[in-house]
């Protein structure tokens, strides 16, 4: 019956069981030997044990005392396979004990902690500790082979286990890992002699200029391929490589150029002293002066070998270096410093194309502020601050339409305003932000000449620019003497640049609701004017996006409106006209969609746009263009017309009390109730937002900052609401989509993103929805939900997508497990919540087909088979089916198990007699079955079964004449009566 569970015919929930692959010995995955738990135990318990002590004990004797009991902590922790606290108490204990047998063992153990949590370094480093206190300590020397063999060094690997089969001859696990060993060392001595003369040859062809372009085009591509392999990196490092590789990027042909590049690219990933070389051969000058030609794909090509090298250098590449690796590189400062102020004079040069300099820019916005704000050090930041502020303020303050403007995108101001705020966010203190401003206020008064219009225009564009990014700056800068007079003037200017930038400058500076009431009191009659005047098609729209922004300036509020009733519907129609005009150019067409970002919080107006299908698609194609500053306006357009942004909660009693005071009470417009905003959604899924939605998602641009991230996964979860729509979303790339801002964002964003996540893994076919190795990462983000800081919907459809996950293969359980969801999974089951209790006991009845997961319920000291029993005696059926089907596979694959059911409580033989006769028949059948395996475990527990009433229950079951629907119910009684024959303790009646 063991060997069957995974086809005993007990419904879907068993299905995974036969995904499992898992052989109950002690040779693991590849044949490599895995000491389990109690292997492991058994060897902790033979170390150094603590010596009766007659009296008061001294310091020494103590500290000797607290390592054992830390050493015993260690194996508790290790047990319950919490590997992080285990290795914890370990190293506590280390620093306690010179007794050498017990830091042998400590070493060893805390090396079986580093090969649990993949840390094989430290795992290797410390089992050599071990083997140096006894040479012939044969498990630290196996243990030492398996993180070996697992970082690549397959001779050292081989050596260990060598040593391993000496000592032991006879042991199957050793000379089979010896054979294994001996035959990859071969394959890749094979691979790295035929790699040598492979090299020779690629740069052969690409260095004759007589090669036919097919076999150039080959050669380039197998030698990019090979260098993003880590042994034909390094063998065409050592075959004088780089230098050839030079040789290319001299010929200054295109194709032969970008194969040089992207093949160096693949030989610094990962490789710091490599890097360094790389970087000192091709000298950062070269590699900048690559990186500012106007050919895209050859700009974004070196922006990633310079991001390769840089993480190489800083260690983002969370690779860890040891021994001569380590040895030749040890302070990185230097070469960092030098990439950081090359990019920063980049900015400012005029030989720089747009496409470099935006390059230079995302590698600033990615590499100098820190990344995870609890580091101290902010010492990068404080250097672009001082360095380069001034030069990142020139490139916002650019104005296209005037001469002396640098070579730019439509991308370029935008990714500087990006890099201020990310800059300004990254300061640690008052003194530190109060210097960031003196440098912006200096920079900009000194730019205010009154005989020089161009540098005026220039002095407000910088300001534009600043309010894009960190506002409260941006308002401090507005505060200057004469900022918003010369605004004032510029608007009245003849010339149309400066109307240009003083209408834009005005619509950035009205975000707040009380700079836009001033500016309305101030500023309407002349955006009017303006507005009715100029013959210019860009300042118009701009003039009209002011007025929109100034007309929105209440919000969702339907009792807070700015200008008179109609007029906001007005100004979105000659929006959405301009919108759908393809003759305007794709740079002013953007600002008809900044207008709806603002005028879409009209329900009114939001409600007209999505019938207009037109302007809809005009904006999805828009927002796929290379014109990425779109992004966050199409987002924000998006969560205004699904209603995604947050709402507060109106509490009646405050309402009246306001009423009372005669303060304002927001108001909820008709359109904004949930009848309309579905219809809206269905309007926006039916236009094809979801593929859109997918391409904003895929853009490579530090233009997709965390807030626009948090406003498309708002939307994603709005769109995924109801279940009927969710096939259509991952039909058009949704559920790939939503991974990486699950991931990566804000933590608002990535809950967001998650709940979607989970949304869709609760209803479809995790193999089309997330295909290939991307379903691997949809475990991560649904385990964050189960937590007690989200909401009930949150965790019960997390437990959902979990149990759908859990039932493809052992493999995605596996990765559930790692993730530590187990006790969370454990923590719902026993919720008083019913929907709740139910998806988590259906989970774990998926889970307990995982040989890890069984184990857990075989340890001594938990309750974990108790609650499962127990569950079996709910009232609820759902619970009560699922809770059976997990004890009957748990008891189908562990004796043990069996006789432990009956120990952990009293009621177990009255809750499985009930199951036995359940009304439901799936419910009835687990039941049986969990009865046959008791029976199948032991003769005295049968005997035992056969005494109570359950035999009358399986003798009446058996006796009925099976149809379609009960055949697998009787035929599973009488598989039981069977077995109690084999027994001899009932005998068949003739």
């Amino acid at each position: 019956m063991t060997d069957s569970r995974g086809t005993c015919p007990c419904g879907q929930i068993w299905s995974g069981a036969t995904d499992r692959g898992d052989k109950a010995s002690s040779v693991g995955e590849g044949g490599r030997l895995r000491l389990g738990v109690r292997d492991f135990t058994r060897e902790l318990n033979g170390a150094a044990s603590q010596k009766d002590r007659p009296g008061a004990l001294s310091s020494k004797k103590m500290a000797e005392a607290e390592a054992v009991q830390l050493k015993e902590e260690g194996n508790r922790h290790f047990q319950l396979q919490d590997y992080k606290a285990a290795t914890k108490s370990y190293s506590q204990a280390l620093k306690l004990t010179k007794d050498k047998a017990l830091l042998a063992t400590l070493y060893r153990n805390r090396a079986a902690c580093g090969l649990k949590t993949e840390s094989y370094v430290q795992a290797a480093s410390d089992a050599s500790r071990a083997i140096d206190i006894n040479s012939s300590d044969i498990k630290a020397l196996y243990r030492r082979c398996q993180a070996l063999e697992h970082l690549g060094k397959l001779d050292q690997a081989f050596k260990d286990v060598q040593r391993c089969a000496t000592l032991e001859p006879r042991n199957q696990n050793f000379q089979e890992t010896l054979r294994r060993l001996n035959t990859s060392i071969q394959e890749k001595l094979r691979a790295q002699f035929s790699t040598d003369s492979r090299v020779q040859k690629m740069f052969e062809i690409l260095l004759d200029e007589n090669s036919e372009a097919d076999k150039l085009e080959k050669a380039a591509n197998n030698l990019i391929v090979l260098g993003r392999e880590e042994a034909g990196a390094e063998m065409i490092f050592q075959n004088n490589g780089v230098g050839l590789l030079l040789q290319l990027v001299d010929t200054k042909r295109p194709e032969l150029v970008l194969a040089a590049v992207r093949t160096l690219s693949g030989m610094c990933s990962g490789h710091r002293a490599r890097a360094t070389v790389i970087l000192h051969a091709v000298r950062i000058d070269r590699i900048c002066g690559l990186m500012a030609v106007e050919n895209e794909e050859m700009s974004l090509a070196v922006c990633n070998l310079l991001q390769a090298i840089i993480d190489s250098l800083s260690g983002e590449d969370k690779r860890e270096h040891r021994g001569k690796e380590e040895a030749l590189v040890l302070d990185s400062k230097k070469d960092l410093k030098q990439i950081t102020s090359h990019l920063l004079d980049m900015l400012v040069s005029k030989k720089v194309s747009g496409q470099g300099r935006d390059q230079a820019l995302n590698l600033l916005n990615k590499n100098v502020p820190r990344k995870d704000l609890a580091i101290h050090d902010n010492s990068r930041t404080i250097y672009v601050v001082d360095n380069g502020l001034r030069k990142i303020l020139k490139v916002v303050g650019q104005v296209p339409e005037l001469p002396s403007c640098l070579p730019l995108t439509d991308n370029t101001r935008m990714l500087a305003s990006i890099l201020i705020n990310k800059l300004y966010d990254d300061l640690r203190c008052d003194p530190e932000r109060d210097h960031f401003r003196k440098i912006c206020e200096e920079y900009i008064m000194g730019k205010f000449d009154p005989q020089d219009m161009d540098k005026n225009v220039i002095a407000i564009q910088t300001v534009s620019g600043v309010l894009q990014g960190p506002f409260d700056l941006g308002n401090q800068l507005l505060g200057l003497k004469g900022v918003m007079e010369m605004m004032v003037a510029l608007c009245g200017s003849e010339r149309e640049v400066d109307q240009l930038v003083a209408v834009e400058a005005l619509i950035h500076a009205s975000t707040k609701l009380s700079r836009a009431t001033f500016i309305i009191t101030n500023g309407v009659s002349l955006l009017k004017e303006i507005y009715k005047t100029t013959k210019n098609e860009k300042i118009k729209i701009r003039t009209l996006v002011g007025l929109c922004k100034l007309g929105s300036a209440g919000g969702t509020d339907y009792g807070l409106r700015q200008f008179a009733e109609g007029s906001t519907e007005k100004l979105a129609k000659q929006c959405r006209k301009w919108l759908c005009n393809a003759s305007i150019d794709t740079r002013t067409r953007r600002w008809a969609v900044e207008g709806l970002a603002y005028l879409t919080l009209d329900a009114d107006v939001k409600d007209d746009f999505v019938q207009d299908i037109p302007a809809l698609q005009a904006m999805f194609e828009l927002a796929k263009t290379a014109d990425k500053t779109i992004l966050y306006s199409v987002a924000t357009t998006l969560v205004n017309c699904t209603n995604s942004y947050d709402v507060k909660e109106v509490v009646p009693e405050l309402v009246q009390l306001a009423k009372f005071s005669k303060q304002h009470v927001p108001e909820e417009h008709p359109k904004d109730k949930k009848d309309f905003i579905d219809m809206r959604v269905k309007r926006l899924l039916k236009a094809g937002v979801t593929s859109t939605l997918a391409c904003m998602v895929k853009a490579d641009s530090a233009i997709l900052t965390d807030q626009t991230k948090e406003l498309l996964a708002r939307v994603f979860l709005a769109l995924c609401d109801n279940p009927k729509d969710r096939g259509t979303i991952v039909a058009q790339g949704g559920g790939k989509a939503l991974i990486p801002l699950a991931l990566e964002g804000t933590d608002v964003g990535k809950v967001k993103a998650a709940h979607a996540l989970a949304k869709i893994a609760a209803v479809s076919n995790p193999d089309i929805a997330f295909p290939g190795e991307r379903v691997y990462e949809v475990v991560r983000p649904l385990v964050s939900l189960l937590d007690t800081q989200r909401d009930g919907l949150q965790n019960y459809e997390a437990l959902l997508g979990l149990t759908n996950l859990s039932g493809r293969s052992d493999k995605l359980r596996q990765k559930i497990f790692k993730e530590r969801a187990l006790p969370d999974i454990e923590n719902y089951m026993f919720e008083n919540h019913d929907q709740l209790r139910q998806a988590a006991t259906e989970c774990m009845c998926n889970m307990v087909v995982n040989k890890e997961v069984q184990e857990r319920f075989l340890a001594d000291g938990n309750d974990r088979l108790k609650l499962v029993v127990l569950l079996c005696g709910e009232d609820d059926d759902k619970v009560q089916n699922a809770a059976a089907g997990a004890l009957a596979m748990l008891t189908a694959a562990h004796k043990k198990l069996c006789l432990k059911m009956t120990q952990v409580t009293t009621q177990w033989l009255e809750i499985l007699q009930r199951l036995c006769l359940h009304d439901r028949l799936s419910v009835q059948h687990r039941g049986l079955v969990i009865a046959y395996n008791l029976l199948a475990a032991d003769a005295e527990l049968a005997k035992k079964l056969v005494e109570s009433e359950l035999l009358e229950i399986l003798t009446v079951v058996g006796k009925q004449e099976p149809d379609e629907k009960k055949a697998a119910v009787v035929q599973t009684a009488r598989e039981c009566l069977i077995k109690c024959m084999d027994y001899g303790f009932i005998k068949p009646v003739s």
